[in-house]
C-alpha cells in the first residue's frame, strides 16, 4: 500500500508513523479510493469505528481486525449527533496524536480522521442509508435503556455509522460488546438494508480490577474510580446468582439494583435482565441473556453488561467470553 502522506484534520501535512505503517486520511473521497484500490487487489478490508481516546479495549479490536483482514482502517471521529449533552460533547477527550500510537501498536494501516464538515456536509444530503435508519426505530431497539435515557443518541449513531460504511464499502466491521445495545442497532441496520458489511462482535476488555475499559474512565477521581467497581461487581454477583440456580429475572434485576445502591457515589440509571439478541424482557431466564447496567459516578456516565447462557437442561450458566 502507498505511504504517501495525506492531510491531517487540522489542515497540516501528516506523515505515516515512524515505522511507515499508518497513513492519516481526512477526506471521504480519498478514504474510499484507498479501500477500493485494496479490494481491487483482492485484499480484505477491516474497519474499526471509534470516537478516539483509544484504550486497551480499542486496541483489542484493532488487533482482532489485523489478525483477520489484509488492510485495516481505524476511524477517529467525535460524532456530535450522538451526544445529548453539549457539556458532554465539549469535554469528550480528543487525543489524536496518542490515538495514532495505539493504532500503530495494533498494526492497522489507515486512520480516517475527518472533520465534522466532511462527515456531515451541509447542504449535501446524508447517504440514503443514514436517512433511512435515522427515521426508523430498529424494531424497537432504540426505544429502551440507552435510547430512553439519551433521546436521539441512536439516530446519531446510525447516521455516522451509515456514513462510515458508505465510505468504506464491503468490509468486516469490529465493535466491542461493552456497548451491547449499540452493537444490536448496528447489526439491525446492516441486516435491514442488506449492507455489504460483516459486523464482528468483540469481547469487553476490562482493567485488572474488573472495571470495563472506557474513554470516560479518565474523568473519574480516585474515589470515583473505586466506586465505579460497583458496576462490574454487581454484574459478577448477578451472574453467580444465576449460576446457583436462580431463574427469576426480577430477583436477578433486584440484586443488580441493590448491589449498586450500596455504593453512595454511584447513581443507578437502569438495571436490566433481557434476551440477548433483541433486549426483550423475560419471564424466566433461558438461553442467551444479557445483564445490563448504566449509572452515573460523580457526573460521569458509565455502562457495562455481561452475557450469560442459561442451559435449561442442567440449570447451569456458562459465562460468555464478554464476561
Amino acid at each position: 500500500m502507498s505511504e504517501t502522506p495525506s492531510r491531517r484534520p487540522d489542515g497540516g501535512d501528516a506523515s505515516p508513523s515512524p515505522d511507515g505503517a499508518v497513513t492519516v486520511i481526512d477526506r471521504v473521497a480519498e478514504f474510499r479510493a484507498r479501500l477500493d484500490q485494496a479490494r481491487a487487489e483482492m485484499l480484505s478490508v477491516g474497519l474499526v469505528p471509534t470516537m478516539g481516546a483509544l484504550h486497551e479495549g480499542h486496541l483489542s479490536l484493532v488487533r482482532r481486525a489485523t489478525d483477520e483482514c489484509d488492510i485495516v482502517a481505524v476511524t477517529v471521529f467525535v460524532n456530535p449527533l450522538q451526544f445529548t449533552s453539549g457539556d458532554d460533547l465539549a469535554t469528550y477527550p480528543r487525543t489524536l496524536d496518542a490515538d495514532l500510537d495505539v493504532v500503530a501498536e495494533g498494526g492497522a494501516d489507515i486512520v480516517f480522521a475527518p472533520s465534522e464538515a466532511e462527515m456531515h456536509p451541509d447542504p449535501t444530503p446524508a447517504p440514503a442509508t443514514a436517512t433511512a435508519m435515522t427515521t426508523g426505530q430498529f424494531g424497537g431497539l432504540t426505544d429502551v435503556y440507552e435510547g430512553r435515557s439519551r433521546p436521539g443518541h441512536f439516530a446519531g449513531v446510525a447516521a455516522v455509522v451509515a456514513r462510515l460504511f458508505d465510505a468504506t464499502g464491503p468490509c468486516r466491521a469490529y465493535f466491542g460488546e461493552k456497548d451491547w445495545q449499540q452493537l444490536l442497532v448496528v447489526r439491525r441496520m446492516v441486516d435491514d438494508l442488506s449492507l455489504p458489511v460483516d459486523v464482528v462482535a468483540c469481547p469487553t476488555v476490562r482493567e485488572a480490577d474488573g472495571l470495563a475499559c472506557s474513554s470516560r474512565n479518565g474523568r473519574l477521581s480516585s474515589n470515583e474510580r473505586r466506586a465505579a467497581l460497583a458496576l462490574s461487581g454487581a454484574l459478577a454477583g448477578a451472574a453467580a446468582l444465576i449460576d446457583a440456580g436462580e431463574h427469576d429475572p426480577a430477583v436477578v434485576r433486584r440484586h443488580l439494583s441493590d448491589a449498586v445502591a450500596e455504593e453512595p457515589l454511584v447513581e443507578l440509571d437502569y438495571a436490566a435482565v433481557v434476551r440477548a439478541d433483541d433486549l426483550a424482557p423475560l419471564d424466566r431466564l433461558a438461553g442467551d441473556v444479557r445483564l445490563l447496567l448504566a449509572a452515573t459516578v460523580g457526573g460521569t456516565r458509565l455502562i457495562d453488561n455481561v452475557g450469560v447462557t442459561v442451559r435449561t437442561d442442567t440449570s447451569r450458566l456458562v459465562q460468555r467470553r464478554s464476561a
